[in-house]
C-alpha cells in the first residue's frame, strides 16, 4: 500500500530588509527547502532623513520570489501557511481595493494597489516632544517611535488627508493575511497588537476609550485575535498553493524567532546579532504590571497561549564590534593601508583567544540603552601592559556579555527555572571569545545554533496546532 503524500508548512517572515519562506514537514517538522531575497524597499520620504519608509510592492514582489522559488509538487501539498514579519510598523490601504490579483506562469500572484508606504518600526518622526503630548497608554508596554499608534497619530496631527484615503491598517504581514485571505477587516494577534502600543495585553482590547477622546481614528484598528489562530483561508490559489489553505494570523518576528530554538520550558535564547536580546517564557501565571517603568531593563511581551516572554533588549551587540572594526579600518587607511574589515576582524578575533583574563574594563554601550538612554560607552583601568589589540578585544566583548547580564542577571534566570541557554545570532555563532564570554558570565549549559529563524518559528506555530 503506497504511503500518503506528505503535507507541508510554508513558513514567511517579511523582515526589514529581506523576505525569507521554508517549507516544513508538517509531521516531522523536518525543514525542507527555504529562500531569502534582499527586498531593496527602502525609500525616501517628504518627512526628512529621520523617516523610515518601505514601498509596499517591492516587499511583496521579493514574497512572491521567494515562494515560486520552491518546489511546485510541493507547493501543492502546503496544508498551512504561517506568517511573521518587522513588528511596530504601520501600513495603510484601502478595503477590498488593497490589491489586484493577476495570472503568472507560477500561478495567482498580487499586485499591491491602494496602499501607503509601510512606515517601518525604525521610523523617527515621533520624537520625545511628540510622544510626550500624546495620551498615556493603558498598557504595561512603554510608546516609542515607529509603533503603529504613534505613527498613526503623528498623521492624525500633521497629513490628516492621509489618513482619509485609507480605510484598514496594520502591519505589513497583517496587510498580506488580509490579502491571502481576502478578508475585508484585517485582523492582528495579540502579539503585533501589543507592539503598535495603546493596547492591553491582560484583557486583549485596544484602549478605544482613550483614543477616542483624542481624536484617534479607531476604525483604522485591526480586529485581535489569539496569537496562533488561523485568520482565514486562501481566496485564491497562490503562486501554486491551492485555494482553502487555512493562514495563520500574522505573528511577531522576535516570538517566531524564539519559538524555533527555545525547544524546552527551561531554556532561556540569547540571540546577539546587530543587537542583542535574551529572553526566557515565564509561567503561565505571570501578568505584567498594570503601566510601564522606563527605567526597567526587561519588558514583557506576550507569547502563545496567554503566556509571556521576559526580554533584555540590548540596543548594544554586534553592532559595537562592527563600529570597533570600522575605526579601526579607519585607522589603517589614515597610515595608507587598505586592510578588508574580514582580515581586522579575524585578526582581532585570535588575539584576543590568546588571552583568557584581561584587566581592561569596557562600557560597550555606544549605542544608549532604552532604559538608560544617556548612557554612553568607556574605557577604564587602562595600563601599559593592557592596550594590545587581544587585551581590547577581549575586554570590548566581555563588555557586552556583561551589558546583557547586568540587563538581565543569572541568578534572576535561575529563580525562574532556567537550566540551559540556547545561543544564536552571528556575530555570537561566528565570534568565539563572545561564546567563551557568555560561558563565563552565565553559570548555565550553552548550546548554539547557526540562527534564530522567524520564518521557520511561523511555520513551526501553524504544524504544531494542525
Amino acid at each position: 500500500m503506497q504511503a500518503p503524500s506528505p503535507q507541508y508548512v510554508l513558513g514567511v517572515d517579511l523582515g526589514t530588509s529581506s523576505v525569507k519562506v521554508v517549507l516544513l514537514e508538517a509531521e516531522s517538522r523536518a525543514l525542507i527547502d527555504s529562500q531569502t531575497q534582499e527586498t531593496r524597499a527602502e525609500v525616501s520620504s517628504p518627512e526628512g532623513e529621520q523617516a523610515r519608509e518601505q514601498d509596499v510592492g517591492k516587499i511583496v514582489s521579493a514574497l512572491h520570489r521567494c515562494v515560486t522559488a520552491l518546489p511546485r509538487d510541493r507547493l501543492r501539498r502546503v496544508a498551512r501557511i504561517g506568517v511573521s514579519g518587522q513588528m511596530h510598523g504601520v501600513v495603510l490601504w484601502k478595503s477590498k481595493q488593497g490589491c489586484k490579483w493577476q495570472r503568472r506562469d507560477a500561478g495567482f500572484t498580487f499586485q499591491p494597489m491602494e496602499t501607503s508606504h509601510l512606515v517601518s518600526w525604525q521610523d523617527g518622526r515621533c520624537h520625545q516632544e511628540f510622544l510626550a503630548l500624546l495620551p498615556p497608554p493603558d498598557s504595561h508596554l512603554n510608546l516609542a517611535s515607529g509603533f503603529g499608534c504613534a505613527t498613526i497619530f503623528w498623521y492624525m496631527r500633521n497629513r490628516p488627508h492621509l489618513l482619509q484615503t485609507y480605510t484598514a491598517a496594520g502591519t505589513i504581514h497583517d496587510y498580506i493575511v488580509a490579502v491571502l485571505c481576502g478578508l475585508t477587516k484585517p485582523l492582528m494577534s495579540a502579539q503585533n497588537a501589543a507592539s503598535w502600543g495603546y493596547f492591553n495585553t491582560k484583557c486583549s482590547s485596544w484602549n478605544l476609550q482613550i483614543l477616542e477622546d483624542s481624536g484617534f481614528p479607531t476604525g483604522l484598528l485591526p480586529t485581535v485575535v489569539k496569537s496562533g489562530s488561523v485568520a482565514g483561508k486562501l481566496t485564491h490559489e497562490w503562486c501554486g498553493v491551492l485555494e482553502g489553505t487555512e493562514v495563520g494570523v500574522a505573528l511577531g518576528d522576535f516570538q517566531c524567532s524564539v519559538y524555533s530554538c527555545m525547544t524546552e520550558e527551561t531554556d532561556a535564547v540569547l540571540n546577539i546579532s546587530t543587537s542583542a536580546q535574551l529572553t526566557f517564557a515565564l509561567r503561565p501565571s505571570f501578568q505584567p504590571p498594570d503601566c510601564p517603568d522606563p527605567t526597567a531593563s526587561v519588558v514583557y511581551f506576550p507569547y502563545l497561549d496567554g503566556t509571556y516572554l521576559a526580554v533584555a533588549a540590548a540596543l548594544n551587540g554586534g553592532n559595537v564590534l562592527a563600529s570597533f572594526i570600522s575605526m579601526l579600518q579607519q585607522w589603517m587607511q589614515e597610515f595608507g593601508l587598505d586592510i578588508p574589515e574580514c582580515t581586522i576582524y579575524s585578526h582581532s578575533t585570535s588575539s584576543a583567544l590568546h588571552l583568557a583574563h584581561t584587566d581592561l574594563a569596557v562600557q560597550p554601550t555606544i549605542f544608549g540603552e532604552r532604559h538608560l538612554p544617556g548612557l554612553l560607552g568607556s574605557v577604564t583601568n587602562i595600563s601599559p601592559s593592557n592596550i594590545s589589540l587581544g587585551h581590547v578585544t577581549r575586554a570590548l566583548c566581555r563588555g557586552i556579555v556583561d551589558n546583557l547580564h547586568a540587563m538581565l542577571p543569572s541568578q534572576r534566570l535561575a529563580e525562574a527555572g532556567v537550566r540551559r541557554i540556547v545561543g544564536s545570532g552571528s556575530a555570537l555563532t561566528k565570534n568565539p571569545v563572545l561564546r567563551q564570554e557568555v560561558e563565563r558570565v552565565f553559570p548555565l549549559p550553552v548550546v548554539y545554533r547557526e540562527t534564530a529563524d522567524s520564518a521557520l518559528g511561523a511555520a513551526m506555530v501553524m504544524s504544531d496546532r494542525m
